[in-house]
């Protein structure tokens, strides 16, 4: 017999609770384990019920707390109390060596904040040993938190967990087990590098961006090596130069004397122009850029003939670096308001 914990006033204890094989009685308080746990507060009104209902004389009741140690069992009641008493539960440690049998009961008797701590413990304890083990846990428990640690240690040292005798066990006693655990890494690994191709594209239309910015820049104002006509180039470089600015003036520069028919850099040059007019938003005949008004014209007789799948393509294209362009100047606003602006 153990003492009651100290809770619910002087009143005396007037629960036993009774760990695995009888081997301990733990005295409590009936109003404590009711406010704490739905099901203990429902196991307790079965015996208060079938107790009135024989007509005898009403005993002290049992609750019993199977599969687990009597020390799990012991801090399980403490814990309850502890919670039932406000802020003392956050001081409370839960014991490594009992935080899974922990999981358990506080899943079993629906105690979420207790249940949260657990997954919090034994997510924290975590090895490539344990990590089988602890996944089927968060399956059986239901602890989303937990299965999502496993989860993620799994993807990051599966070569480690693979060695492991649990993960051979598994292998031959639970296969559609072992075929969810590897269908989730494949999927975490689909997801990361479509994550990584969504990033690099978004850095391909913010590039193409700054190099619209520049290019509107460099016939407007001019930079060190290319000015608009009639002007002669400027003395100082832009704050972009070293980045996109001084690769656009060589590009602008080769297409100026280059009269090859087939020459990647030329065409590359045709695609920034053409992007230029389909990006522009100033009237026409107010903008500097070469042969802007030409693709202008170009792009509303493709419209009106409704163009193919290269042009759609294209029309995505138009779009998402436009995307792109009002996002980064949003941001460059937010970060800095006062710096001067860039080509």
């Amino acid at each position: 017999m153990c003492e009651a914990p100290r809770a619910a006033g002087d009143a005396a204890a007037d629960v036993d609770v009774v760990t695995s094989g009888g081997r301990r009685r733990i005295p409590a308080h009936s109003s404590v384990l009711a406010s704490a746990s739905p099901v203990l507060e429902s196991i307790l009104q079965r015996r208060l019920k079938r107790d009135r209902d024989g007509g005898g004389k009403a005993g002290r009741a049992v609750v019993r707390i199977r599969g687990v140690t009597d020390d799990a069992a012991a801090a399980f009641v403490r814990l309850l109390y502890a919670g039932s008493s406000g802020g003392e539960a956050e001081e409370e440690e839960i014991d490594e060596k009992s935080a899974v049998q922990m999981l358990v009961l506080a899943h079993a008797y629906r105690v979420p904040w207790l249940k949260r701590r657990c997954e919090e413990t034994v997510g924290s304890l975590l090895t490539a040993e344990s990590a089988v083990d602890a996944m089927q846990l968060a399956g059986l428990c239901d602890a989303p938190q937990l299965h999502l640690r496993c989860t993620r240690l799994l993807a990051k040292e599966f070569k480690a967990v693979e060695k492991t005798e649990a993960w051979r066990f598994l292998q031959d006693n639970d296969p559609w087990l072992e075929l969810d655990i590897l269908r989730r890494l494949h999927d975490a690994g689909l997801r990361r590098r479509k994550w990584r191709r969504k990033r690099a594209e978004q850095r391909v239309y913010v590039e193409l961006s700054e190099a619209m910015d520049c290019l509107r820049h460099i016939c407007t104002e001019g930079c060190t090596e290319v000015g608009p006509v009639g002007r002669a180039p400027a003395a100082a470089p832009c704050p972009a130069y070293a980045t996109v600015c001084r690769g656009l003036q060589l590009l602008i520069r080769h297409f100026s004397r280059c009269h090859r028919t087939s020459c990647p850099r030329c065409q590359r040059m045709w695609q920034l122009l053409r992007l230029h007019a389909a990006l522009g938003d100033l009237p026409d005949g107010q903008c500097n850029t070469p042969l802007c008004m030409q693709f202008r014209r170009e792009e509303e007789e493709r419209a009106k003939a409704k163009a193919g799948d290269d042009d759609d393509k294209w029309g995505l294209l138009v779009k998402k670096v436009k995307v792109a362009r009002a996002m980064f100047s949003l941001g460059k606003r937010r970060q800095m308001s006062s710096s001067p602006s860039q080509c």
